[in-house]
């Protein structure tokens, strides 16, 4: 019997279960699959990015619970590239090496006082009330009235939410206990989200969209609301999101505020041009354009800026506009896309030449884009291509298959499967224990992290 091919995937998010899973299942070629990952917890942004009011997403992880039972699939946490090992070690190890590290930094705004204190990255925050390790630490200061978050995505309405979430509606999620407590104690008032197009561009999903009118304590307004001529006509031949955005939006426009104790405003058509600092050096306002909707050469609508200035006032301000990748050890890269060199998943150098055995699937592939299950047609797309060069006969050759010992040497607080169960059965004890009960009760640094996967050894 000919022994499967040995494929490691680099990345234990959603991109990197399905690729798994989608390995596994292959019948001829056969693989045996090892999912590493930097941190000693799977699932990705499943468990730090997605908002912990929504248990309902996160519950996908099931399915890759499902993947790991294989018999031919290990998970190797608390193992990075380019720290703990190297690409080269990899290839000399592997016959297939998938990159699906996803895109974790934030985009730049790039105008003046954006390194003002008060001023965060959404994503840092995300991952701060997530729990992940490297952002527990994170100070934010909730004691102002005003907060300003730009961008008009999900992440931007996630960030939105949370701060204005009264402490019931935490109580039963999964929130890291130190952003519970710091939460719990805001003083903001005001929450505005910019936008820098108007309402049918905006790039929200019906359900988040539709959540922001069911705060307990949190009244919406809309500024800037009204279609411009263009974007009226192109609304006809919109998607059916956007058409329903359009509605959901027009229906918080014309209902009266309650007198609810936070406003969160929807403020469209601005585009921030600088964060004005106070005597202390801590933001105390945004400076908007307005601007209005044009159409490109093409056709196609774009916001353009008409040289009218806004101030609103702000102690807090997140960015949220969207991730970049960041290179990997010496893994080709592009720097303008951020993100790694492909040609449909097929890892590239810069003259366009595949890299023999090398693979990419994920936002790392094509830019943060879509939702979770997004990333199951684009890992199968890449996992069919690593099948067709297996065919005809383009494949790596490792020089060795000791992979236990390259990962001892090279990882020795390296965190298996059973290592997170132990983690998860520590975690999920203590939210049982909680009144209400939560999901889990996180670990929230790397060396709890690594003691509760070393605390208990339960049999797979």
């Amino acid at each position: 019997m000919t022994e499967p091919l040995r494929a490691a995937i680099v990345g234990a998010g959603p991109s990197g279960f399905y690729a798994a899973g989608q390995l596994l299942a292959v019948d001829e070629p056969s693989f045996a699959v090892d999912l590493y990952d930097r941190l000693p917890t799977p699932y990705g942004l499943v468990r730090s990015g997605v908002a912990p009011d929504h248990p309902k997403i996160k519950s996908v992880t099931r399915a890759y619970d499902k993947t790991t039972e294989h018999e031919r699939f290990r998970f190797f946490g608390h193992v990075e590239l380019g720290g703990d090992i190297t690409r080269r070690q990899l290839l000399e190890h592997y016959h297939v090496v998938l990159y699906t590290l996803g895109t974790s930094i934030d985009r730049r705004l790039g105008i003046p006082g954006e390194e003002l204190r008060g001023s965060h990255a959404a994503t840092e925050f995300v991952a701060w009330y997530n729990g992940h390790p490297d952002h527990s630490g994170l100070e934010v200061d909730l004691q102002g009235k005003h907060a300003v978050v730009v961008g008009a995505g999900n992440v931007a309405i996630d960030v939105a939410r949370m701060l204005a979430l009264a402490p019931s509606e935490l109580a039963g999620t999964d929130t890291a206990d130190h952003a519970i407590e710091v939460l719990a104690a805001s003083g903001i008032e005001d929450i505005t989200i910019l936008a820098r197009r108007g309402p049918l561009q905006a790039a929200f999903t019906n359900p988040e969209l539709l959540e922001m009118g069911e705060l307990e304590r949190g009244d919406v307004e809309i500024v800037g609301g009204e279609l411009d001529e263009l974007s009226a006509v192109a609304l006809g031949q919109a998607d059916k999101t956007r058409r329903r955005n359009v509605e959901i939006l027009q229906s918080y426009e014309a209902r009266p505020k309650t007198g609810k104790p936070i406003t969160v405003r929807f403020r469209f058509l601005a585009s921030p041009v600088e964060l004005l600092g106070d005597e202390h050096g801590h933001v105390r306002a945004v400076r908007i354009e307005n601007n209005a909707i044009e159409a490109r050469d093409d056709g196609s609508l774009v916001a353009r800026g008409t040289g009218t200035f806004d101030e609103y006032p702000a102690q807090l301000v997140f960015r949220s506009i969207g991730y970049t990748g960041q290179p990997v050890d010496d893994v080709p890269f592009d720097e303008r896309r951020g993100l790694i060199r492909n040609a449909g998943g097929r890892v590239t150098d810069p003259g366009g030449t595949h890299q023999l055995g090398e693979y990419v699937s994920g936002w790392i592939k094509r830019g943060p884009s879509g939702v979770i299950g997004t990333n199951k047609k684009d890992s199968l797309d890449t996992v069919n291509k690593i099948v067709e060069d297996v065919a005809a006969g383009r494949v790596n050759q490792p020089i060795s298959d000791d992979i236990d010992g390259l990962v001892e040497a090279c990882a020795p607080d390296v965190v298996t499967w059973e290592g997170w169960q132990a983690i998860d059965a520590i975690e999920t004890a203590a939210g049982e224990g909680c009144t209400p009960a939560r999901p889990r009760v996180k670990l929230t640094d790397w060396a709890a992290l690594r003691s509760a996967a070393n605390s208990i050894s339960i049999q797979g």
